[in-house]
């Protein structure tokens, strides 16, 4: 059991820690140069690590123990080597486990069979930290989104809501999509805390965009898997969608999304001029 001497010396590494390194060092921006502090403010180090600045305050006071997945979260946050990231465990009684970069997914037969079915209705097959893994012509029509042209690393709604300018004016209220994606997206990273997949997008991310960066190190909200979404398309007009989740049993981190019109409806008659717009191109992955 972590004791509080120890507790005092694990805040007194974190300190030091955060004083050797700056903002460009972590991927964080730091648009004049000027701080009143050396190294990382406490508040970017909650950030990277995701876990709230009054959280991580008392870490660095000694006055909480934290858990395995904060300190693997702490350790690609302040960048620590084999060395450090081993003397952080062990000031907590812990042996560390080194993060894993995992296997690239492919979109289980199950969902692909489903989604070649959807002719009028836009859908995607999406795995792990919400990556793209296959959508139909009507997703590619309905986003405006080539996703063959797009690498495959960098196939991901989130990155495209956030990195994509089309996206903030394709969205009727893009900023609670972009939300609930975050929350999503965090709820990815509490269930595989040790993925460097996830890592690697979430500090991106945080670099490429000051909301992301915010909106990551701010107040959690509980993500939704349903609802109803308006888009402005520049083709179709106003389309009110309602999208809906259906999981894998044969594969639980991949989910197909879909994006339906209510029958009769002027949105029904836009997604029908959709369909026959972009023709009958199969799916892709």
């Amino acid at each position: 059991m972590t004791n509080g001497a120890h507790l005092k010396e694990l805040g007194e590494f974190l300190r030091a820690r955060r004083a050797e390194l700056s903002p460009r060092t972590v991927g964080l921006p730091d648009p004049d140069g000027r701080r009143r502090v050396v190294g990382l403010r406490r508040e970017e180090v909650a950030v990277l690590a995701s876990v709230s600045i009054r959280h991580y305050t008392r870490l660095e006071q000694g006055r909480i123990a934290p858990s395995i997945s904060l300190l693997s979260a702490l350790v690609r946050a302040l960048r620590l080597d084999d060395d450090q990231r081993d003397h952080l465990f062990g000031l907590v009684g812990r042996e560390a486990n080194l993060p894993r970069r995992r296997a690239a997914q492919k979109a289980q037969p199950q969902l692909r069979t489903v989604l070649d079915d959807l002719t009028v209705t836009p859908a995607m097959i999406l795995g792990r930290n919400l990556d793209v893994l296959a959508w139909n012509p009507m997703a590619t029509a309905l986003f405006g989104v080539d996703f063959t042209r797009v690498p495959e690393r960098q196939r991901n709604y989130i990155r495209q809501l956030f990195t994509d300018p089309k996206m903030r004016t394709l969205y009727a209220d893009w900023e609670s999509s972009a939300r609930n994606a975050i929350a999503l997206l965090r709820r990815c990273a509490a269930a595989r805390p040790d993925d460097l997949g996830l890592t690697t997008l979430v500090g991106e991310l945080s670099v490429q965009d000051e909301q992301f960066c915010r909106w990551w190190g701010g107040r959690q909200i509980a993500p939704r898997t349903s609802g109803r979404k308006v888009f402005h398309h520049p083709v179709a007009g106003e389309l009110a969608l309602d999208w809906d989740v259906l999981g894998c049993e044969a594969d639980p981190d991949q989910r197909l999304v879909v994006w339906i019109a209510e029958p009769h409806s002027r949105s029904r008659d836009g997604l029908r001029f959709l369909s026959s717009w972009v023709g009958k191109e199969p799916s892709a992955d």
